[in-house]
């Protein structure tokens, strides 16, 4: 299945159904009196929370959702069929804006979370209903009340992961995620090997928690260099960053201040966040070597960073404890 994280669509609620004028017409009743009755109500437009979907590509061929109207009224007091209502079932972390891609309408976090976002027209009275003892005979009925406008929306999905995985090309984002989980990503020695987000569950000492890996970001990111910064709004519900930093480049405090500096320039709360680093493909170097290189890093940056190797599985229990760790009191201060 392709990945879609963004989708415009049309969305318009039902109008409701007419009121009736009849008259009871039958043998020996001299006087039926009024018997037009209600229209029925015009459907909704419900959005619906759905766990087991994680993409947005169904809207890519189906953009325009228009709920039915309510049956007109009819003779004999018979009301208008209301209309079903118009479910629109979207994944678990979407948010829904408006046409101008700016105002948050809905943010929809939880499974099975239902909320009606637009009403359908209410149906109108037939004249049964106008029936008085001065006006035994009316003639009046009411249209019924139309529902919404068609309006445009934007759905803009944000995985809902405890970890966001960050790093640059290469650095063994996608290599850590699946030996860590059972997810798998494609890996390869080429630049942009990810080109979409990908989760995997982690269970490490009896708890467990999401980790999300993105495409990797370059220096320019927020300008729109190589892939961009349009996949950290998947990492912004994260309650950790985990900087993967390879650990066999020239500088890697340098990659991570660039990093860093991304995250900065492209704002939404993710430079405060906690943050965890990991130097990563110490086998490649030794692990003394590697030790050398960390302490290097830490005098550069003031912040420690462990020293892993994703492939070879090297320090990987130490680093996956002080993840969950860390994920549990985020989760504890949440409440």
């Amino acid at each position: 299945m392709k990945f879609l994280d963004e989708a415009k669509i049309y969305v318009k609620s039902g109008d409701g159904g007419d009121g009736c004028v009849a008259f009871h017409r039958e043998k020996f009743v001299e006087f039926g009196g009024p018997d037009g009755g209600d229209g029925g109500k015009g459907g909704d437009i419900i959005f619906e929370c759905v766990k087991d979907v994680n993409t947005l590509i169904d809207f890519r061929y189906t953009q325009h959702f228009r709920a039915k109207n309510g049956n007109h009224g009819m003779g004999r007091n018979r009301s208008g069929a209301g209309a079903p209502d118009l479910v629109i079932k979207i994944p678990v972390g979407t948010e829904i804006l408006s046409e101008d891609q700016e105002t948050v309408l809905l943010d929809m976090t939880e499974p099975g979370q239902r909320i009606v976002f637009l009403k359908g027209g209410d149906g109108g009275f037939g004249n049964a209903h106008y029936k008085t003892a001065t006006n035994q005979a009316p003639r009046k009925k009411l249209p019924g009340w139309p529902g919404s406008d068609e309006i445009g929306l934007w759905l803009r999905l944000k995985l809902i992961a405890d970890v966001g995985l960050l790093g640059m090309p290469n650095a063994g984002k996608s290599t850590f995620l699946s030996r860590v989980t059972s997810a798998k990503p494609k890996i390869a020695d080429y630049p942009f090997t990810t080109l979409h987000p990908n989760l995997g569950v982690v269970k490490t000492s009896g708890r467990e928690f999401v980790i999300a890996d993105i495409p990797g970001l370059i220096e320019g990111a927020s300008e729109g260099h190589g892939l961009g910064t349009r996949f950290l709004g998947h990492v912004e519900r994260t309650s950790l960053l985990l900087h993967i930093i390879d650990v066999t480049q020239d500088d890697p405090a340098a990659a991570y201040k660039m990093l860093r500096n991304e995250l900065k320039a492209y704002g939404g709360g993710l430079y405060k966040k906690p943050e965890i680093i990991a130097l990563n493909k110490a086998d490649a170097l030794g692990m003394e070597l590697a030790e050398d290189v960390a302490k290097t890093f830490t005098k550069k940056t003031k912040k420690k960073a462990h020293v892993i190797s994703a492939v070879a599985g090297m320090g990987m229990e130490k680093l996956l404890k002080d993840i969950a760790d860390t994920v549990s009191m985020a989760k504890d201060a949440k409440g």
